[in-house]
């Protein structure tokens, strides 16, 4: 997200249609789709600081109606433990442990967590939820 002082400059109507036609954002309906505007929302965050303020609002659209779906397609239930959730949002997300474990500081932790050997902690549960997108809640 842009910094607060730069929030407040204007918007360039004429990039951000152009953003829009580029992603044709939607009410995501099915698999592809959330593939497609997953992707994009990636692709936005990558970009982080240098995203431009058009950028950043599209990325706003695009994240609601990403959880949306996911909210519909894949419910966590209160039931579910954050080993569970994490889990599952990995496989939703073609995740494996390669991609996780620099989030826990070593391959080991990651591993001990995954296996449930041990617990998320605040700070991991922080870091999943920047990197996956989903309320660090999830996983304490």
């Amino acid at each position: 997200m842009l910094p607060e002082s730069l929030s407040a400059l204007p918007m360039d109507e004429k990039k951000y249609r152009k953003a829009l036609a580029r992603v044709l954002p939607l009410v995501i309906e099915n698999d592809a789709e959330h593939g497609r505007l997953l992707a994009e929302t990636e692709k936005l965050m990558d970009k982080g600081a240098s995203r431009s303020r058009e950028e950043d609002r599209l990325l706003k659209l695009l994240a609601p109606l990403i959880q949306e779906f996911e909210d519909r397609r894949y419910p966590v239930g209160d039931s579910s433990t954050p080993l569970s959730v994490l889990k599952t949002l990995m496989e939703q997300r073609g995740l494996a442990h390669k991609d996780v474990w620099r989030l826990f500081g070593s391959k080991g932790i990651a591993s001990e967590v995954i296996n449930g050997k041990r617990e998320i902690s605040k700070k991991h549960a922080k870091a999943l939820a920047e990197f996956i997108r989903v309320p660090a809640d999830l996983f304490l």
